[in-house]
């Protein structure tokens, strides 16, 4: 029975550890400056779920080592939307309705994301990008931008040794805006 509670307080380490590197990543500046996701509890819940999202997906790839990761960093993502939701004021009886809102919204996204994929690559993954992660505001060329990250971390992710992402240990590569983007960056900066 002790190896049972030893095993599971492990994977809830390395589950906050992944955490810690997703939550790191969802609150990097440039999707809220340059690419105009709200700097909102929605927009940053969107980026998040963007992040779980990749991890999760390489996960699964680990077989039942990495399901029992991806479970533990699914519990861990439902305490903190918990905890964020009571630090915001949200009544006690609503904040359960609310998480599994929440929950439902992660699944549902990363079902689009998989599907538009799967169906017409990145463009139809940006579809489903701007549908599901960003307002109407946003910068037009935001949705590709961010497919273009999503399609580019799974890449890199597949390439990331197993060992290390079962130790909990996952880097994100910078957003790359692309040439359009930098140059109306630069002209606003320098007028």
């Amino acid at each position: 029975m002790l190896t049972w509670l030893r095993a599971r307080s492990r994977s809830g380490r390395t589950a906050a550890e992944l955490y810690g590197s997703i939550v790191t990543a969802a609150r990097r500046e440039i999707f809220y400056s340059e690419l105009g996701v709200p700097d909102t509890p929605d927009g940053r819940f969107a980026m998040l779920a963007l992040h779980m999202y990749l991890v999760l997906e390489r996960l699964q790839e680990e077989g039942p080592e990495g399901q029992k990761l991806s479970r533990a960093l699914v519990e861990r993502f439902v305490t903190d939307i918990d905890d964020c939701m009571r630090e915001l004021g949200v009544g006690d009886l609503t904040v359960p309705r609310k998480v599994k809102k929440a929950a439902g919204a992660l699944y549902d996204w990363s079902a689009q994301f998989r599907q538009a994929k799967t169906a017409g690559g990145e463009t139809a993954l940006a579809d489903a990008v701007k549908r599901c992660l960003l307002p109407p505001e946003a910068d037009s060329r935001a949705p590709k931008v961010l497919a273009t990250y999503i399609c580019e971390e799974e890449r890199r992710f597949r390439e990331h040794p197993a060992t290390a992402l079962l130790a909990g240990k996952i880097a994100f590569s910078a957003v790359d805006l692309g040439p359009e983007f930098t140059d109306a960056h630069r002209a606003r900066l320098d007028p």
